[in-house]
């Protein structure tokens, strides 16, 4: 086990608790310190011996609207725009409840986040985004800060032990039967559970299951991320949504790499292209990266190329793991080469057809003639394409990867887990990627980092207000 200095680890797992939060991601971090501040003592079980999640393998952004940050570079932003967002990139598909939650408690949730130490880097325009407000973060920082704060509050944290099944009696959840690292069986007892899960991205049985279109993609996320509170809550007749949707993300580095932590990159997003084993382009590059992800699967062979030059590495970030271009070239993820024609050939793509390719894209933008694939902006509706013509040039060959599922349980405003027939499973409550309803058919960058912060502190507080029956 991974041991971080200053958490509130606790070897034994106690009898009872008030709330009992199962998984530590953020949605997990933020429920057990929102329940710790209304006053219960809270405890965290963690299944690996690891704090994070598929939360400390993201690219650390947050969909907040009207921030200090925002102000400071003259971005307006409301939540109206916020909202309107979130409705279309989701198709209108979304459960428009939990997206009025989200925008109703973004903002304080933020103050939240801030008040608890977690700082902010340079705001990025993202995928389904009208304006910029993707803010980056270090997760892991993010993640201590709350866990800290937590432990002086008395909440504690148990590693290596994992959740098995729901103690259901008399119409409500009354605990969690869990596995030690030992392979020991013991229950806990709790007022309230809050499954914070995750999804089920490491689990290919439920891929097959919920998402076949998924099979060629690659497999990450949490190590933990297997399904356990899929299968937990739908043991007790919960309600589930949005598995039609789940989509792979576009980006990842198309071969295993010591420096690939999982993010990849979005060179699209500030002026690449993506290329397919043909030379050609494949789709509109301003499109959500999940929906590139699903037309990269399509491509034969699996593996694209984004294709960039000078002018894009130039804006690399190595604050924003998606951004981090020239970080990728330092650890020879990218191929280079000196012309259009060298890389073609670098890349071992068909004679000519690299360089028809950007020659085309370019006479296309220098003449102001419309783009074949339909793309106007860089990202979503924000910024210009220009013309890839600045030596030296670059590719990163691509492949779609599973990152996360953003589908599951229904829930309600309370955050209390639904059953099939709308109505709440008592004492049981859910945040994070193991929400269906909220994204609806699409996805908006930061949106999950954002979920999991605003659900996981309303379910911690939500939770902490069931009426104590323990005695003790």
């Amino acid at each position: 086990m991974t041991r971080i200095a200053g958490l509130p680890y606790q070897d034994d797992l106690p009898e009872r608790a008030g709330v009992v939060v199962l998984g530590s991601g953020l949605a997990g971090c933020a429920a057990l310190l929102a329940a710790a501040e209304a006053g219960r003592y809270a405890v965290m079980v963690e299944k690996t011996g690891s704090i994070g999640g598929s939360t400390v393998l993201s690219a650390g952004l947050s969909a907040f609207a009207g921030t200090d940050e925002q102000h400071a570079l003259g971005i307006t932003d409301s939540i109206e725009l916020l909202r309107r967002d979130l409705l279309e990139v989701g198709d209108h598909r979304n459960d428009v409840a939990l997206v009025d939650l989200y925008c109703a408690h973004q903002l304080e949730t933020y103050s939240w986040l801030r008040r608890h130490g977690v700082v902010y880097g340079e705001i990025h325009a993202a995928s389904g985004q009208t304006v910029p407000r993707s803010h980056p973060t270090d997760t892991t920082a993010m993640l201590v800060r709350l866990l800290v704060a937590a432990g002086k509050l008395g909440a504690r944290l148990v590693m290596d032990t994992a959740a098995e099944r729901l103690v259901y009696e008399d119409g409500r959840v009354v605990g969690v039967d869990v596995r030690l690292s030992s392979g020991e069986r013991r229950r806990v007892w709790a007022d309230a559970v809050v499954l914070a899960t995750g999804g089920f991205a490491r689990n290919n049985e439920l891929l097959t299951r919920f998402a076949p279109q998924m099979e060629h993609a690659l497999r990450a996320g949490g190590a933990g991320c297997e399904g356990d509170g899929l299968k937990m809550a739908m043991a007790l007749g919960a309600g589930i949504r949005d598995m039609p949707y789940v989509k792979g993300t576009y980006g990842i580095y198309a071969e295993p790499h010591p420096h690939e932590d999982g993010t990849g990159i979005l060179a699209v997003y500030k002026g690449a292209i993506a290329v397919n084993g043909a030379g050609q382009r494949f789709v509109d590059e301003s499109r959500n990266y999940k929906e590139i992800g699903d037309v990269a699967l399509r491509q034969p062979g699996g593996t694209t190329w984004q294709v960039l030059d000078a002018t894009v590495m130039a804006q690399s970030s190595d604050d924003v793991p998606i951004y981090a271009f020239a970080e990728r070239d330092r650890a020879g993820m990218l191929v280079r080469a000196d012309s259009v024609e060298e890389l073609e050939q670098r890349l071992a793509l068909p004679a000519g057809s690299l360089q028809t390719t950007v020659a085309d894209y370019n006479r296309r933008i220098a003449s102001s003639e419309p783009d074949p694939m339909g793309r106007e902006f860089l990202c979503g509706g924000f910024g210009r394409p220009f013309a890839l013509d600045t030596p030296p040039f670059y590719a990163q060959p691509t492949k779609t990867v599973v990152l996360a599922t953003y589908c599951g349980v229904t829930v309600d405003t309370h955050l209390r887990v639904l059953d099939w027939w709308g109505e709440p499973i008592g004492r049981l409550f859910a945040a994070g990627e193991i929400v269906g309803g909220f994204h609806g058919s699409g996805y908006m960058t930061g949106t999950s980092i954002g979920k999991a912060a605003i659900f996981g502190r309303l379910s911690g507080t939500h939770s902490a207000a069931v009426e104590s029956e323990l005695t003790w």
